[in-house]
């Protein structure tokens, strides 16, 4: 489960745009920005996003009628919402976990 780090306004500041991008491509904060606590913690919120992604679109694949009718779409539509969720929580420099999917610490 991830703690909270205490993050300067300096570092929020200077990589907020990398925070909020982490949402369309987690790697690019781990490729600019490695050093920023701020964007790394989004960077691991966009990593989950993406696995999370991945997993919806896996199991409803491959379940007939059910996957195809009702997890594929309320899964992805769970996707685009976490998103959103994920790209306001940056935006508005918080450093606040997805819900339900967004307790874990990968990228440390």
């Amino acid at each position: 489960m991830q703690q909270p780090h205490k993050i300067n306004s300096k570092d929020i500041e200077e990589n907020k745009i990398w925070a909020v991008l982490a949402y369309f491509l987690f790697f690019l904060p781990m490729l600019t920005a490695r050093d920023s606590k701020f964007a790394m913690y989004h960077a691991n919120q966009g990593l989950i996003l993406f696995i999370f992604a991945v997993a919806v679109n896996v199991i409803g694949s491959f379940i007939p009628i059910l996957g195809w009718l009702l997890i594929l779409p309320f899964g992805n539509l769970a996707v685009i919402i976490y998103m959103i969720i994920g790209i306001i929580n940056s935006a508005s420099e918080k450093e606040k976990p997805l819900p339900l999917i967004g307790n874990f610490d990968i990228i440390k």
